[in-house]
């Protein structure tokens, strides 16, 4: 009896003592989580394009429709959203005229606007149109069928004012257009379906559209021809967009590079001059610039200008004098 106590005894105790011996877990390592950084995106928008007259003169000859872009498409296709103003609408059916201001894009010069990775086009200017309604309904459908949305004018008034969103890694890039003529000396009346630049109905869309969206951008066909400077109407109606709720206002219209300004939290590019256009009579008219932003999640962070020259064969970047 007193033994198997003994034992009893000494099981317990090594039992206490095998307790105490084992080693504790280590620590639970404790885990950090790091937010990943906010994707970056660069845009890049440009100025006047006209597919007619001496341009289009210059595609005939080559066979080629996409010519005019050819020499700039590897810039812009590197962008993650590419921009220009359309000036001149597309059409089947009428005459092209030689000379004059009225101005008719044939269809198949779309394949310059692809080879370059243009997502959008303004279609409100002065010469929305120029190839009467059945070009502004053609233009509409002819770029969405081609993956471009149009920008400023559309079916009906609704979608002129809705503005178009581009989403790029997760960021909401919102886009509207306004012009400050749509008639050219042609028409007596105004077509609804383009939006002019109306600062109460501009303002109206860009309170819209911030709901939508994470940053707002305004395209602004706007100012007088040639002048170096903007006129009170740009900078009222640029300032009047910033302080709407946009970040950026893409100005063209006076076929030369006009300065941009800083504003309150957004920047203006007055006029990006031309980009694609048979204005060779000046020396201002043969070059533009083409603006290539960063964002670094929806904050603005990084603008730059690229200078491009203007030639037959379209347009080309400026080296460096």
């Amino acid at each position: 009896m007193r033994a198997g106590l003994i034992f009893l005894l000494l099981c317990a105790g090594l039992s206490s003592c095998s307790q105490q011996r084992a080693p504790s877990p280590p620590p639970q390592a404790s885990i950090q989580k790091t937010a990943p950084p906010p994707p970056v995106n660069h845009l890049m928008f440009a100025g006047d394009v006209m597919l007619s007259r001496g341009v289009r003169r210059a595609i005939l000859a080559s066979h080629d429709p996409a010519l005019p872009f050819r020499k700039i498409a590897p810039l812009l296709t590197g962008a993650d959203i590419a921009f220009v103003n359309l000036e001149s609408p597309f059409s089947d059916h009428g005459p092209y005229h030689e000379t004059g201001l009225i101005f008719h894009a044939p269809p198949d010069t779309i394949a310059g606007l692809q080879l370059a990775g243009i997502d959008l086009a303004s279609t409100a200017n002065n010469h929305s149109r120029d190839c009467a309604n059945y070009g502004v309904e053609f233009t509409v459908h002819w770029l969405e069928s081609h993956g471009i949305a149009p920008l400023g004018s559309g079916e009906t008034a609704a979608q002129a004012h809705a503005g178009v969103v581009i989403v790029r890694q997760g960021i909401r890039f919102g886009f509207l257009g306004y012009t400050y003529d749509q008639k050219n000396g042609n028409w007596h009346d105004e077509d609804d379906r383009i939006a002019m630049t109306d600062i109460p109905a501009m303002k109206a869309d860009v309170a819209a559209l911030k709901k939508r969206c994470d940053v707002v951008i305004v395209s602004m066909h706007n100012g007088v021809e040639y002048a170096p400077n903007p006129s009170k109407n740009q900078i009222d109606f640029a300032h009047a967009a910033i302080d709407a709720g946009a970040i950026l206002i893409i100005g063209h219209h006076p076929h030369v590079i006009q300065p941009s300004e800083r504003y309150r939290d957004g920047l203006i590019y007055y006029s990006l001059g031309n980009f694609i256009f048979d204005q060779y009579q000046r020396v201002a008219t043969q070059h533009g610039e083409i603006a290539d932003v960063e964002f670094v999640g929806p904050s603005l962070t990084t603008a730059r200008t690229i200078p491009v020259k203007i030639t037959p064969t379209g347009p080309e970047v400026e080296s460096a004098p």
